[in-house]
């Protein structure tokens, strides 16, 4: 099962699963995590090929969803699912093929659809960092600095070094990731819908959700309600926390 991070005691709620985006890991989502686990348990996970979860050369949307599917029955059965960009994608599929697991789906800055950009200079720029001897990660932040010129996103690749006595490796399966890429800018061709009470909240400065993409997320998720962050960008909940935990915690007690 996927490595688990629970905050928060069990009780008459179901529990929120909140699942991260390409190269990030459980502990990204932390500080909400514990602003959320008020009155419920929430619990937020390692997607395969990321953090302290196992590596696997599928990273399809079909495992992803199968991951999370294993995790809610662990812990009762059915949840609350928040997903975040790759893991918002893994969320919806998750949502459209076992809906008896999901209460409510909330998608943060994602569609239903495919991308045009791709993922593959980051990876290629993590791939060639030579980790032989690095014992700090300003020695990997200069590596780095070639091919990646914003020191933020330099930061965020750094939380998945490890640097210990058998020397400095990466967490995240860099091959494997790489090798679908397509499939994760991608969204697979699904069939039905998720009745289930929906909310996609976006960015205002982030162009991943646009009135382009409204006809496909109605035609999958019928109950959808669209929630802009005004002046956030894709990684809207780090850039505007706030907003963003009252956008999800208006949406958990029942109001789009």
């Amino acid at each position: 099962m996927l490595n688990v991070i629970a905050v928060g005691e069990p009780g008459g709620k179901p529990p929120l699963l909140i699942v991260h985006g390409l190269f990030g890991s459980a502990r990204n989502w932390g500080v909400l995590q514990k602003r959320l686990a008020v009155d419920r348990q929430v619990l937020t996970v390692d997607l395969r090929n990321h953090g302290d979860s196992f590596h696997d050369d599928d990273n399809s949307y079909g495992a992803l969803a199968d991951d999370l599917a294993e995790v809610i029955e662990a812990f009762g059965g059915i949840a609350d699912v928040l997903g975040h960009s790759m893991g918002g994608k893994a969320a919806m599929v998750l949502a459209l093929t076992k809906p008896e697991l999901v209460q409510r789906l909330l998608v943060a800055d994602i569609a239903p659809v495919g991308y045009g950009h791709s993922q593959m200079h980051n990876l290629e720029a993590m791939r060639s960092v030579d980790l032989a001897g690095v014992t700090r990660r300003a020695e990997v932040d200069r590596q780095l600095q070639t091919s990646v010129e914003e020191a933020p996103l330099r930061a965020f690749f750094l939380q998945s070094l490890v640097l210990g006595k058998n020397g400095a490796r990466w967490k995240l399966n860099l091959d494997a990731l790489a090798d679908d890429i397509d499939q994760i800018i991608g969204f697979p061709a699904i069939t039905g819908s998720f009745e289930g009470p929906t909310l996609f909240v976006y960015g205002g400065a982030s162009d991943y959700v646009t009135s382009e993409h409204h006809q496909r997320i109605f035609e999958l998720f019928p109950n959808a309600g669209f929630n802009e962050i005004d002046g956030a960008g894709h990684w809207l909940h780090a850039e505007k926390p706030r907003e963003f935990q009252a956008a999800v915690e208006q949406f958990l007690e029942g109001s789009n």
